[in-house]
């Protein structure tokens, strides 16, 4: 694995751990695709740092728990906006 992808995978775990951020926020933060911060997670981390990949695991795992939480949240405060406006 080359240099900078190593460092990268790395950023970006620290990111998550220290911020509970999803992948797709991360993504924003870093200019990169959720694909990449996906994959930089989910299998180069692994051969990076074991300990810090369960970490970050454990939290991508209560963010995928909550997703259908914030998509309904999100869809209510849509239409509750909406209705403002009329």
């Amino acid at each position: 694995m080359k240099a900078y992808i190593k460092e990268r995978t790395l950023e970006v775990a620290r990111h998550i751990s220290e911020t509970q951020d999803t992948i797709r926020k991360t993504a924003q933060i870093f200019g990169l695709s959720k694909s990449t911060v996906h994959n930089d997670l989910s299998k180069r981390l692994k051969k990076v740092d074991k300990q810090m990949y369960d970490d970050v695991q454990k939290i991508l795992e209560h963010n995928f728990a909550q997703k259908h939480i914030r998509g309904g949240m999100s869809t209510k405060l849509k239409y509750e906006t909406r209705e403002m406006d009329l």
